[in-house]
């Protein structure tokens, strides 16, 4: 059986024939999007990740990786051209395989920007995006790994240089082992140069590699050119462009928030004895609810642990009248969510433990029901609501708010931008205010120390609630809303 892979194309302009390219086999680029069909041997050919033809359980018609179709991709380079300017050129290179030990590797995780630009989901490959003299147009080479049926026998599938083009729409593409040639060719004429490749940077990737040495007086090729151009960072444009989710990427963070959830609410009704099982547990319920992988790695701690927030050692015991704070989510088509509940491990909660928690959850509700468009707030006006909501209630649980009380009580940040990272578009100020389909994580929280300055009855009790949340224009979307939080649904659960 054949298939007809859709490759939506914006083509700048006509590229002289250069050897060991593969090309669009359209010579005239228009700026209205084609259709462009090449046939390809679904039964003859594997590719290095999931598609619709090979998997049409994970991926529907049209989408190059879950949820995101290939139109969408080419829409995001075209908005990233329309940033550079004229002969501008952007250089991504893709996340290195990274090795826990000898020939012991990770699980691959793709550089996010790469990622939101090309779909692509392999090692040792580099974007280049040119923007043209004439209006916005562009060209989009992408440079990769070739087929090679001895190394896939060891290391699995790869997509290669043809697929490159017939499937991720670029314009022209060639072997990775080639780069500083092609990448040369590709760049000779450019105006300015916008990459976040730097000689502080530990990749060890093919495009990496190039700005290792400092180009000097007597470097040639490549290295020559480099030092004869204006080189910008890149980040802070495309993340002006990452910031406001799609339709579609809220969507997939919907459908991770909610197998998340679920997996949650389904752990509060199960007895554990050890931290290690239940991370294992929601771990296991996150895959079978339809997620991916885990978002990052779970926080399970008992009462004391709880006080550490990126606790993940999850190697102690969970024993009667304590709290368990579980702060984990799952990942789809890349793009992750972030919850944390909090539960007795025994039945109910004790008087102080219910006080506390109680106090942390007003606080998110207020926070949560400001994160919209209209109220014109930032994460850092959020914030301090926050701090304001917590120290009221504080004081009438009798804590001494006097001092750093507060800063010691509630270290950390209200909340952070989310997406395809946990902390998404770092460039982006939490000062600014929120924008309808920014996504964020609300997260407040209070951590007791086991000293003499707290009263007896809290001390070593922490508490932190977190959700996912979509900014709308009048109203937040709740995208872990299958998390149960309320007292009673919790202690239910837990009858």
């Amino acid at each position: 059986m054949r298939y007809g892979f859709c490759a939506l194309r914006w083509h700048a302009r006509s590229i002289p024939q250069t050897p060991g390219l593969v090309r669009s086999s359209q010579q005239v680029f228009p700026r209205i999007p084609s259709r462009f069909y090449a046939s390809v041997s679904a039964t003859d050919l594997q590719f290095g990740q999931p598609l619709h033809e090979t998997h049409p359980h994970l991926l529907k018609a049209g989408e190059l990786t879950p949820g995101i179709t290939a139109s969408e991709y080419a829409q995001r380079r075209s908005k990233l051209a329309s940033k550079l300017p004229k002969n501008g050129v952007a250089i991504l290179a893709a996340s290195d395989v990274k090795y826990r030990s000898g020939a012991v590797f990770y699980e691959f995780h793709q550089d996010s920007d790469f990622f939101y630009l090309t779909g692509f989901n392999e090692p040792e490959a580099v974007a280049v995006i040119g923007k043209s003299t004439v209006d916005d147009d562009h060209s989009f080479h992408l440079f990769v790994r070739p087929k090679d049926p001895k190394v896939e026998q060891w290391e699995g599938s790869r997509s290669g240089t043809q697929a490159a083009v017939d499937v991720f729409n670029a314009d022209e593409s060639g072997d990775i082992k080639d780069i500083e040639r092609l990448l040369a060719q590709s760049i000779s004429d450019a105006s300015e140069i916008f990459t976040d490749s730097s000689p502080s940077q530990s990749s060890a990737s093919a495009f990496s590699r190039l700005f290792k040495s400092k180009p000097s007086f007597s470097a040639t090729g490549l290295a020559k050119l480099l030092d004869q151009k204006t080189v910008k960072p890149l980040r802070s444009i495309l993340h002006s462009i990452r910031y406001i989710k799609s339709v579609a990427e809220i969507t997939n963070m919907r459908k991770a928030g909610q197998a998340s959830g679920r997996a949650l609410t389904e752990a509060m009704r199960h007895s554990w004895t050890t931290e290690k099982d239940l991370a294992a547990f929601l771990e296991y319920m996150f895959k079978r609810n339809g997620c991916d992988t885990s978002a990052y790695v779970p926080v399970v701690a008992r009462g004391k642990n709880a006080s550490q927030i990126h606790y993940v050692r999850n190697d102690d015991v969970l024993p009667e009248n304590d709290l368990v704070l579980a702060d984990a989510g799952g990942q789809y088509g890349n793009y992750i969510t972030d919850i944390t509940r909090v539960w007795p491990i025994s039945r109910t909660f004790s008087p102080p433990q219910k006080d506390l928690y109680n106090a942390v959850l007003a606080t998110q509700r207020t926070c949560i029901a400001l994160c919209r468009a209209d109220a014109a707030n930032s994460l850092d006006r959020i914030h301090q609501i926050a701090e304001s909501s917590l120290r009221d209630s504080l004081k009438g649980l009798g804590f001494d708010m006097r001092g750093d009380a507060l800063e010691i009580l509630f270290p950390h940040h209200l909340g952070h931008y989310i997406g395809l990272e946990i902390h998404d578009t770092p460039d982006q100020s939490r000062k600014a205010p929120l924008e309808a389909g920014q996504c964020v994580a609300i997260e407040p929280g209070i951590y007791v120390p086991d000293t003499d300055r707290w009263p007896v009855a809290f001390r070593g009790i922490a508490v932190r609630i977190e959700d996912s949340v979509c900014v709308q224009d009048e109203h937040p979307l709740v995208l872990t809303t299958e998390a149960v939080k309320e007292v009673d649904d919790v202690e239910a659960l837990r009858s």
